[in-house]
Parts: C-alpha cells; sequence; structure tokens
C-alpha cells in the first residue's frame, strides 16, 4: 500500500527534476551564447549586435546553437501542434507566438520571436522571447512542465516579462519591473500567468524556476 502510493511521487519529482536541469541548461546556453555574439560583434548590447529582426534572431539560433533541425516558421514537427499543449491549470493553450523554430542537438526544441523597440516606456524591453520545449514533441505538453518561455534582454539577461499589466486587485497594480527581477515580482507572474487560466498568457512559470534555485516545487 506505502509502495502504491510513493512509486508515483517519486517518478513525478524525478520528471520534474528532468524538466528544470533540461531548462537550466538551455538557459546557461542562451546566456553564453548571447555573451558570445555580443563579444563577436565587438558590441556593447545585443541590438548594437545586430539581434534586430526575425531573421538575425533565427540566425543567432543557427550559429551559436548545435541544431539538427530547422522547421523556420512551421511550429511543427519542431513542436507539437498549438493545441497539445495545455496550461497547469488543465486549460488548452489557444495561441502560439513562436516565429522560427529548431530542434537543438540535446533533444530540446527552441522557437524564437523578435520583440521590436518601442517608443512607450511601459512596454517589455526586451529583445528576444524564447520558447523552449525540454523534450521537443514528447508529453506532457505542458508549459510549466516541459513548455516554457523566457525573456532574452539587451543586455544578455534572461528573466520574465517586465510589461507593466493591468492591476491584479483593488489595491495592487503590477509595475514594470527592472532587471533582474525581484522574488516577488516573479511570484506574482507566477499567480497571475502560470497559474492562470488563460489559453494566451505562458509567462510566470520560468520565474519561479528562478525563484526556487530551479526546482520544480509547485
Amino acid at each position: 500500500m506505502v509502495s502504491a502510493m510513493t512509486v508515483p511521487t517519486l517518478m513525478q519529482n524525478h520528471q520534474r527534476k528532468t524538466y528544470a536541469v533540461q531548462l537550466h541548461k538551455v538557459y546557461n546556453q542562451i546566456q553564453q551564447a548571447a555573451l558570445q555574439y555580443m563579444t563577436d560583434k565587438n558590441a556593447l548590447n545585443l541590438r548594437e549586435a545586430g539581434l534586430t529582426s526575425e531573421d538575425a534572431g533565427a540566425n543567432f539560433i543557427k550559429n551559436y546553437f548545435k541544431t539538427i533541425q530547422d522547421c523556420g516558421e512551421n511550429q511543427t514537427p519542431c513542436f507539437a501542434e498549438t493545441g497539445e499543449y495545455r496550461k497547469l491549470s488543465g486549460s488548452k493553450v489557444t495561441t502560439w507566438y513562436g516565429k522560427r523554430h529548431f530542434v537543438l542537438a540535446d533533444g530540446s526544441s527552441i522557437a524564437t520571436f523578435y520583440r521590436s523597440v518601442s517608443a512607450d516606456p511601459t512596454v517589455t524591453t526586451a529583445v528576444l522571447e524564447v520558447w523552449v520545449d525540454t523534450n521537443g514533441q514528447k508529453g506532457p505538453n505542458i508549459v510549466g512542465r516541459d513548455l516554457f518561455v523566457m525573456y532574452l534582454y539587451n543586455g544578455g539577461q534572461l528573466d520574465e516579462l517586465d510589461v507593466t499589466s493591468a492591476a491584479v486587485s483593488e489595491d495592487d497594480t503590477e509595475v514594470k519591473a527592472t532587471i533582474p527581477m525581484s522574488p516577488e515580482q516573479r511570484e506574482k507572474r507566477f499567480k497571475n500567468y502560470c497559474q492562470s487560466d488563460s489559453g494566451a498568457n505562458y509567462h510566470g512559470c520560468f520565474g519561479k524556476l528562478l525563484n526556487d534555485n530551479w526546482e520544480m516545487n509547485y
């Protein structure tokens, strides 16, 4: 009886550890690649180095990562179909923002979405939105388990989305964050977006891992 209750929990914890370790590996690769990219271009930041378009984002992946498949603008077969992904709440993912899609040599999938410069200071200053499925098309295909979105900023940092959002309660409004974000800001995004039923918001899960030292405690 005890064994029947314990084994599934151990397996689940092992799977979550595997997802977190794989994401951490890709996270380190992206940060190292961003630093190398700026060094190679003798630039102070990513935009100055030339990361200024969807094509530049795709070339960044192709030139600084070991890719084994390039799906271009097609989500599949590098990733599962949009409707096959779900949120932690169980709600189905309804929108896909990735523009260029690849499979890395370690079996993980990566997609990019270039974020253009805005004159509005309340709008995110991220340069590249980076989608990672730690095990490609394989399940469970859940945002916050094997699918995550990270935001690459102009200085080469990876963090959560820093855009100002609407009020989340009568007396609490989220404000535009500085990078790196505070643990409180990441936690708020985790609760408001990662755990949310909304099928259109995917950020918040990655920041929770940063807060919890890459332990998937949710």
